[in-house]
């Protein structure tokens, strides 16, 4: 009776918190993640950025045992190539004991402290283990256990099954068992029944039948209430989950499999029909670790905190002796009250602590090198001096390289935005069924654009392409199925043994032979156009096209943001972005992380388009841009594997505009020879010495089997907002976005603010990402390619039934299996304005100014006298 009435307080309290809320409140310590073939790149703590970097790698790391600082191994190698200065050490060193309540000598704990920071492993031999042991045990009463509740972590892993299993292993299993049946994208040739009517629904009707479970289980399971609210609260109730820790408890069930909750959240925000999702998604996991738990609850403890001690007694003692120059002797000379302050300090000063302090350095350490490769007195470009072309390319660390070898090409001038050039459009290009959203995935689309031809009937390209997609769907069918699949290997054998055999031996004729046929098989009707023009239809939800006001705004905030707005060259291109792999669950990544995988060329097509109409020019004229007539505008889209420039729109060219055309035209084969075989340098296992660069490319990105099709942004580190003259003359080293600037042409702060708010945040998520699958790829990566299993058609998996990894792969962020490529520091943004000038937007846009305080971004400034300004936390 007792039971009965404490059940129906904590409902009732908890109706009156909202189960709900706290769900919505829980769902922070995880982000969307969305379909491996529209993978956007994603901080895993965007959710978290009201506390600062350090607060969350410390709860990540008593919660999780998931360590977010870099590992002493990239750290010793960072080290050994000058990625990290000594004296920025002991810059970091010395700024944290100012900070610090020493309880002991000041000479002590900078000895201790420097030589820690080393990095040497502990080392004892026998004799010197007993002594540390015996002076231990004079101490073996001093707490060192860590000050998280042992409350938050999930019950069932402090409970082990009869095969000395974790149950949480248990629990986790079951749970991937049903998201892979409910999320599957037609891959299975039976569907999860009732999946019409939401995962919770669906679960709870199978699972009575789940052999899986035993006969008592299932049992148990007919206990529970029919809905997922009422299942939540009744199952934290049998836990014996206080009120107070329910969102905790809950986010440690998120944290468990962060992949599978994050596809779960990306499908309840992206469909209307499972805005329930993620509560039925947590109450089958509380459901499934009740029922298997319930048998050991009495016997059920919490109290050990061994495993949350960040350092043991004998390891702090040991590490005085090492670090600190104690012998056994002058410590055991030590009072008691001596010895523990040396021993607090050294369990204060631990592994991840220094590791913390080792990372600032090496961020502190690129901000100087940079700050030296920057010198604002550049030989500046005159106004008189028109550049032949201007050609607009995307803000991503890849375009820099390519950039850099146009500009020194020919009279070129290129400008950094960033790659969807401001239009919020979903694209439906010519011959698909689907559009797709082809912006950054923190926005949403505003309005649709088809391509269409004139064409009144259906042309051969239409035929065609309906051919290919029912062959295509006939054998994923054929597959799937159990009786055609029996017969396919007769029909299919032959062919797919033919293609495995000459995609490995000769990858790179077979690649640009199915492309050619492809190309010529399925070429588009050369009138196509753009639904550019808004008449009153929607498609979607979405306007079809923009209203005359739209073409206008959109067209000058474009070029606003690129700072284009006089001096035009005879032709300016608008150049998206893309990229070409075989046999890569990652392809969407390449072709841009940010957008889903939406390739950028159509975006560049449609500001091109805009910028050519009459009367979008007229308007721009009546506010102050005139652009000449002779002035046309195109576009292309770079191949980032490829490092190639395909023209993508190119209209009816005057005679300056042709020659401009003609210039790039002749001059990008050497631009596309010099920048591959730069890129090319950078990949392991490639002489390009001995290679034709370009051919070289061309196979890596045909090749089936190569796990290194281009290293895509690793090494992004930093973010400059500037003026191109800042950067032109310098060697980046394909690690910087750019985007260009100039304050003076913004004197209310709005294109800047549009900046930082978007480009730059995009920036920072990508940033954020690879540092993630750097420093946890257990966690927050997705390991080795080679062998990665595309699961349900929507995500990677290592084997049948892990997580669903978040992140990117091994070989994305590492040469070798124990040698690092991508550095694992925070993103640098500086922004070429006064100080007082920046201050002013941070103050308006206060999410930004939390990301700089909280240390999930790093600023800098460079000011009208060519000053550089470091922006401390405090600012």
């Amino acid at each position: 009776m007792g039971e009965t009435n404490r059940e129906t307080d904590y409902v009732s309290q908890n109706d009156h918190n909202g189960i709900r809320k706290l769900i919505d409140a829980a769902s922070k310590v995880i982000v969307p993640l969305s379909p491996i073939s529209v993978f956007a790149a994603r901080s895993p703590w965007s959710g978290l950025e009201d506390k600062t970097f350090d607060e969350v790698a410390h709860w990540l790391k008593q919660v999780r045992e998931v360590d977010i600082y870099p590992a002493i191994a990239s750290i010793l190698e960072a080290k050994k190539q000058g990625e990290i200065d000594d004296y920025k050490i002991e810059e970091r060193f010395q700024k944290w004991l100012e900070q610090a309540s020493l309880a002991i000598p000041r000479e002590s704990a900078v000895k201790y402290g420097r030589n820690a920071l080393k990095l040497h492993p502990l080392k004892s031999n026998q004799h010197v283990q007993e002594q540390v042991d015996a002076l231990a045990q004079q101490l073996e009463d001093l707490d060192l256990s860590s000050d998280v509740k042992s409350s938050t972590s999930l019950l069932s892993t402090y409970v082990m099954d009869e095969n000395n299993k974790k149950l949480i292993d248990t629990v986790d299993y079951h749970v991937i068992k049903w998201c892979k049946l409910f999320v599957d994208d037609a891959q299975s040739g039976w569907t999860m029944p009732h999946r019409d009517k939401g995962l919770f629904y669906s679960w709870r009707r199978l699972i009575q039948y789940d052999p899986a479970l035993t006969k008592h289980q299932r049992a148990r399971l007919k206990t529970l209430p029919d809905d997922a609210e009422s299942l939540i609260r009744t199952t934290l109730l049998k836990l014996g989950i206080a009120e107070e820790d329910t969102q905790n408890y809950l986010e440690n069930h998120l944290l468990s499999l962060p992949g599978w909750a994050g596809m779960m959240l990306w499908q309840h925000e992206n469909n209307s029909k499972m805005e329930s999702l993620l509560l039925d998604y947590l109450a089958i996991r509380l459901g499934i670790e009740w029922v298997i738990m319930e048998p050991y609850l009495s016997d059920i403890s919490t109290n050990d905190t061994s495993a949350n001690q960040s350092i043991s007694l004998t390891d702090c003692i040991l590490s005085w002796m090492q670090w600190g120059g104690f012998t056994a002797e002058q410590w055991d000379k030590l009072t008691t009250q001596e010895q523990q302050q040396h021993v607090l300090f050294a369990a204060q000063f631990n592994d991840q602590l220094r590791r913390k302090l080792l990372l600032e350095a090496w961020e502190a350490t690129y901000n100087q090198q940079l700050r030296k490769i920057i010198a604002p007195e550049k030989q500046v470009l005159l106004e008189n001096d028109t550049p032949l072309a201007q050609m607009a390319f995307c803000i991503d660390v890849r375009s820099e390289p390519f950039r850099k070898q146009i500009e020194a090409a020919g009279p070129f001038e290129t400008i950094g935005i960033a790659g969807f050039f401001g239009l919020p459009i979903a694209k439906n290009e010519l011959g698909n069924q689907h559009s797709h959203p082809s912006l950054p995935v923190m926005s949403k689309p505003q309005h649709k654009i088809k391509e269409y031809t004139q064409e009144k009937e259906p042309t051969i390209f239409r035929q065609r392409k309906l051919v290919l997609e029912s062959v295509t769907y006939t054998f994923k069918k054929m597959k799937q199925n159990v009786l055609p699949s029996l017969l396919l290997p007769e029909l299919s054998g032959p062919w797919l043994t033919l293609q495995t055999f000459t995609r490995s031996f000769i990858p790179n004729r077979v690649g640009n032979g199915i492309r050619r046929f492809y190309a010529g098989w399925l070429q588009k009707p050369e009138d196509t156009a753009l639904t550019l023009d808004h008449h009153h239809r929607k498609e979607d939800g979405l306007p079809v096209g923009f209203t005359k006001d739209e073409q206008l705004n959109y067209t000058r905030q474009a070029l606003r943001l690129m700072d284009l707005t006089t001096n035009f060259s005879p032709l300016v291109v608008m150049c998206g972005h893309g990229s070409q792999s075989a046999n890569n669950p990652y392809a969407a990544s390449l072709d841009c992380g940010a957008c889903g995988g939406a390739a950028s060329g159509f975006n560049g097509k449609v500001l091109a388009q805009l910028c050519n109409l009459p009367e979008v020019r007229q308007g721009l004229a009546r506010e102050g841009i005139e652009i000449p007539e002779t002035t046309v505008f195109a576009a292309a889209e770079h191949q980032t594997s490829v490092d190639v420039l395909e023209w993508v729109y190119v209209p009816e060219l005057p005679e300056e505009a042709q020659k401009a055309y003609d210039a790039i035209e002749a001059a990008m084969p050497n631009v596309s020879y010099y920048a591959n075989e730069q890129r090319l340098e950078q990949l392991p296992n490639n002489n390009v010495t001995k290679k034709n660069p370009v051919n070289e490319a061309h196979r890596l990105s045909n090749d089936w089997s190569e796990i290194r099709p281009e290293w895509g942004l690793a090494k992004n580190a930093s973010f400059i907002i500037g003026q191109r003259e800042l950067t032109k003359h310098d060697n980046l080293q394909g690690r910087a976005f750019l985007h260009n600037y100039n304050w003076k042409n913004d004197l209310d702060g709005s294109i800047l603010a549009n900046i930082i708010g978007g480009p730059a945040v995009v920036a920072q998520w990508i940033n954020l990402q690879y540092y993630a699958s750097t420093v946890a790829p257990h966690y927050y990566g997705s390991g080795s390619k080679t062998t990665q299993t595309v699961t349900a058609g929507i995500g990677v998996m290592q084997g049948n039934a892990s997580d669903l990894l978040t992140g990117l792969p091994w070989q994305s962020v590492m040469s070798s299996d124990d040698k690092m490529y991508h550095s694992p520091i925070r993103l640098l943004v500086v922004i070429q304005a006064p100080e007082d000038f920046v201050k002013e937007r941070l103050e308006a846009d206060k999410a930004f100014q939390q990301k700089v305080q909280n240390g999930w971004v790093r600023l800098a400034t460079i000011d009208e006298d060519g000053q550089w300004h470091d922006w401390s936390t405090d600012y």
